[in-house]
């Protein structure tokens, strides 16, 4: 067995590595980011170094200094979690040549399936069923659309070395075939270095099927079945579950053949996931699924298998990386029950879904019984603009299907997140979704019910709550107002009737005027809010939030100094929705737009946000360039009517 292992990532798999492997004895060696100094993952590792600054292609990205820190303290082997360089051929090659083990397969299986095209003429080869369309070297423009009318709409522009639905798009139209390409080819090279792309029919009611294998040094290879992960937003996961709803023992069976055939036909070793994508308008066949990649790391949805299998991933990982055969053979593998898993993240369900950033001012998940949680953040802890927004991954099992829903529905219901938005209350919403609950859903789904699962609002009765809360149970007049007068002292006296005072607060970052009432002397808490069934209250410094069904408002009194004239009285700044970089700008001081219009694209965590008019105007002003980096807030373009007035 290995005696140290570095772990060249960061977060919850940083956690989740170093948690099996002290429990195996092996000493942990944690590398961060200055923006990391504090991460719960250096706390947890038995050493840790210093290896850059915030962006991760000054660090987490720098295999010089991730080599350099495990030969300086002795690390035997190299974990590469997932992201980052867990499928960096090159990276794999480097730890060879130095000494230390990769724990992961070879650079050659990296190469062999980590270009989408190679990848699947590989499978062709080796008889994996590959999605019909265009997989090869010529990428002009003209040439990559006639292949999308030849293929037949709708198809998928889909990044040769992608993953995690960067770099894709979905086009229905060939009218909307250049600009999707566009978009495609900027993302892909952003996230991956490499603009080039194939082209696919997109599957109608497609579902999203995989299948987790291992392999190790000694010929063996495996699959510890499936995982459904239909439950989709843009191409990247949301919800996943093992085993597939609606699987049948033929299917299971020629898939999993498929996957180790998969495996094989490059020697692989290490942790692995299949992708297939199956065909969901009736009852799942053995012939009615497709290969689309092979995932060559650890993937993030691995506790969904861990819990139905009984067996520890990381655990396999570090066994096989240590030369060990594998643990078990493939008839000594079975399931048990049902797990799900929720991707709980720091993004604005009512905002386009946008990333988040700022301190976790509340954070509790709770855990233990059928409820695990694999998280790399604690309360009070940043979601820094600089990677990934995951908070957490809210994990339960169930002896059977409707156990395992029910699970994570009451675990979701009862955790709570406030400081950066989150998708809590989305992911309640698409748990307890009949048609998600029913087992009938595809990649679709949530696309199509976007509008009913997020919905909803903090009721009037959690804010009041919460105002009560910030005022304090026995506060009097004077102390509220701020007032002294001897008409008003604090002695219950009062001429008649209940004593009411207009307070300025600001709910969710804008101001309103409330009142508050006291009768004889205390303060009256409307509407019993604080017994109200599902709302939370909680105090965090000098303001309070309102928690109720997932979603987080914060209440605190309202500074009229800090607000602006132009706050005040509208703006006519089109702020970016989240900290970015500015990779285009479409518009010039002058230029007339209209509603809707493309003003800018703002890059966060390696995903593209259009930043488009919210109406007719004139361009103003253009007060950003071209690759600045810019805040949550900052102004990216300034509109006029075209009266020349400000828009607002």
């Amino acid at each position: 067995m290995l005696r140290s292992v570095l772990i060249a990532n960061r977060g919850e798999i940083a956690c989740r590595v170093i948690r099996t492997a002290r429990r195996l004895g092996i000493r942990t060696i944690a590398v961060y980011s200055e923006a990391d100094r504090q991460a719960l993952h250096v706390r947890m590792a038995d050493e840790a170094v210093a290896i850059g600054p915030a962006p991760s292609a000054e660090s987490y990205l720098v295999a010089d200094r991730i080599i350099k820190a495990a030969k300086e303290r002795g690390a035997e082997a190299i974990h590469p979690g997932y992201g980052f360089l867990s499928e960096n051929a090159d990276f794999a090659g480097r730890c060879a040549k130095e000494g230390i083990v990769f724990i992961g397969p070879s650079a050659d299986a990296i190469r062999a399936m980590g270009l989408k095209d190679g990848a699947k003429a590989l499978m062709e080869k080796a008889g994996v069923p590959v999605v019909p369309g265009y997989h090869g070297d010529r990428q002009d423009a003209e040439f990559l659309k006639r292949k999308a009318y030849e293929i037949g709409y709708p198809v998928l522009i889909k990044a040769v070395a992608g993953g995690g639905g960067k770099g894709m798009r979905r086009v229905d139209k060939a009218i909307d075939f250049d600009a999707a390409l566009e978009s495609a080819r900027r993302e892909a090279k952003s996230a991956f270095g490499d603009p080039r792309v194939l082209i696919e029919k997109f599957v109608l009611n497609p579902r999203h099927i995989e299948i987790q294998v291992f392999g190790d040094s000694h010929g063996n290879a495996v699959h510890l079945f499936e995982r459904d992960c239909s439950a989709q937003r843009r191409h990247q996961k949301v919800i996943e579950e093992a085993p597939a709803p609606g699987m049948n023992e033929a299917t299971r069976a020629a898939m999993g053949a498929a996957a180790v055939a998969a495996a094989k036909a490059v020697g692989y070793s290490g942790a692995g996931t299949v992708e297939f994508i199956v065909d969901g308008s009736g009852e799942l066949r053995p012939d009615g699924f497709w290969f689309m990649e092979m995932n060559t790391r650890l993937q993030v949805e691995h506790p969904v298998t861990e819990l139905v299998t009984g067996q520890d991933l990381v655990e396999w990982q570090l066994r096989v990386a240590s030369g060990e055969p594998l643990p078990l053979a493939q008839d000594a593998l079975s399931l048990n029950g049902h797990a799900l898993e929720a991707r709980l993240y720091a993004e604005d369900p009512d905002n386009g879904f946008l990333p988040s950033t700022g301190t976790l001012e509340v954070l509790d998940l709770p855990e233990g019984g059928a409820v695990r949680i694999d998280t790399g953040v604690v309360e009070g802890a940043a979601v820094s603009p600089f990677y990934d927004p995951m908070i957490a991954k809210v994990i339960a099992w169930g002896a059977d299907r409707k156990q395992a829903f029910d699970a994570l529905s009451s675990a979701l219901g009862a955790s709570a997140v406030a400081g950066p938005r989150s998708n809590l209350a989305f992911l309640k919403a698409l748990v307890d979704h009949a048609e998600v609950r029913a087992g009938g859903f595809d990649t679709g789904l949530i696309d199509r019910e976007i509008g009913a699962l997020t919905q909803g609002a903090v009721s009037d009765a959690a804010i009041e709550a919460a105002v009560a809360e910030l005022v304090g149970g026995e506060a009097t007049p004077q102390q509220v107002a701020g007032w002294r007068d001897p008409w008003t002292l604090a002695d219950a006296f009062q001429f008649s009737g209940d004593r009411r005072i207009g307070m300025s607060v600001e709910i969710d970052g804008e101001p309103r005027l409330v009142e508050i009432c006291w009768s004889a002397g205390k303060l009256l808490r409307q509407g019993g809010a604080l017994a109200a069934e599902g709302v939370r209250v909680l105090r965090r410094g000098d303001a309070v939030w309102a928690i109720e069904g997932g979603r987080a408002l914060k209440v605190a009194r309202l500074d009229p100094l800090s607000r602006t004239i132009e706050d005040e009285h509208g703006t006519a700044s089109i702020k970016a929705p989240m900290h970015g970089k500015v990779i285009a700008i479409d518009v010039k001081p002058g230029d007339h737009v209209a509603k809707g219009d493309r003003l800018a694209v703002v890059e966060a965590m390696k995903m593209e946000h259009a930043v488009v008019a919210p109406r007719d105007g004139v361009v103003m002003s253009v007060p950003v360039t071209e690759g600045a980096q810019v805040g949550q807030g900052e102004a990216i373009v300034t509109l006029a009517e075209e009266t020349g007035e400000a828009a607002v």
